[in-house]
């Protein structure tokens, strides 16, 4: 059993900044746990660490699919559970970082994540969506699994007809999938901070995205049909399509990806909070300082 540790929390908290400290303290490889930063070209809207920032740490799971490409959380248990045998057999520290939730409580509590998918199954709900829309697709899911379908949000329709594949393959809730038997030994370090300086620090990081080029990467993805591509579904991306498309002006869908940003926060903290085992820190206050979360790390390595 190989001894992991995750570095959670939402967007915009310093996750990226800290595990260049923990892996060069602990000689750390970085495993992505994000669901954007595995498509190529994505890198400004998916706060993709640059070359230059990882200070020689290897990074895996980024940049491996292109954008057309359906990446799930199957695929990355899968990566991720190799990954960590490697890392490990190197006597590396594997260092999962990320916020995609689902992606983290799959790993780490070792779910079922049910049978090969069905593709008629999943085609019929595709074309239910198409005719009815995401949110009739949606309050299925909410009927058959509530705690499932509050999160994932209603546009989503991709999230939310795998979880209606699993319930329909598993018999049993999305929410309940059963634990396996743990593979190996997690250590999960949240980072939070206070509710309204971490909306600051979101609406702040949009802007520096849109000054670093956002718009320009968004028009790539929209060119390549981003609108239809299971990339296009991220947060700083779908948002300015209706401008490209001319709906509405910019200054609205900058203000869009702001607000849909802070929710995607909130949902982040909520899933952590309320599904996984976590140390919470607070380095943006001071309140906390990463001695120690290295102090924490090097406790729960020598036990």
């Amino acid at each position: 059993m190989s001894k992991v540790v995750a570095i959670v929390g939402p967007t915009a908290v310093g996750k990226t900044a800290l595990s260049i400290q923990i892996a060069k303290v602990f000689h750390g490889e970085v495993i992505s746990g994000d669901s954007m930063q595995v498509y190529r070209h994505l890198d400004i809207g998916t706060a993709k660490i640059r070359p230059d920032e990882m200070a020689g740490v290897p990074h895996h799971l980024i940049d491996i699919v292109d954008v057309d490409h359906q990446y799930s959380v199957a695929e990355f248990k899968s990566s991720a559970g190799r990954l960590i045998k490697e890392i490990s057999g190197r006597h590396h520290l594997p260092l999962i970082v990320g916020g995609t939730g689902f992606y983290l409580q799959a790993l780490t509590n070792n779910l079922t994540l049910g049978s090969q998918q069905s593709i008629s199954f999943r085609e019929h709900w595709e074309a239910v969506a198409k005719q009815r829309g995401s949110q009739f697709v949606w309050n299925r899911l909410e009927q058959l699994d509530s705690p499932a379908a509050r999160q994932i949000p209603v546009g989503n329709t991709r999230r939310v007809i795998r979880a209606l594949e699993v319930i329909h393959q598993t018999g049993r809730r999305f929410s309940d999938q059963p634990q396996q038997e743990a593979v190996n030994d997690y250590l999960l370090i949240g980072l939070t901070t206070d509710r309204p300086v971490l909306y600051d620090r979101i609406n702040k990081r949009v802007d520096l995205m849109m000054d670093a080029g956002l718009l320009n990467e968004a028009r790539w993805l929209f060119d390549q049909g981003g609108a239809e591509l299971p990339a296009g579904k991220g947060i700083g991306y779908h948002e300015l399509f209706p401008y490209f498309t001319g709906d509405c002006d910019l200054t609205t869908a900058v203000d869009k990806i702001k607000k849909d940003s802070r929710h995607y926060a909130k949902r982040q903290l909520t899933w952590f909070r309320n599904k996984m085992d976590v140390h919470w820190f607070d380095l943006v206050s001071g309140k906390n300082q990463p001695n120690d979360v290295k102090e924490l790390i090097k406790d729960w390595l020598n036990k």
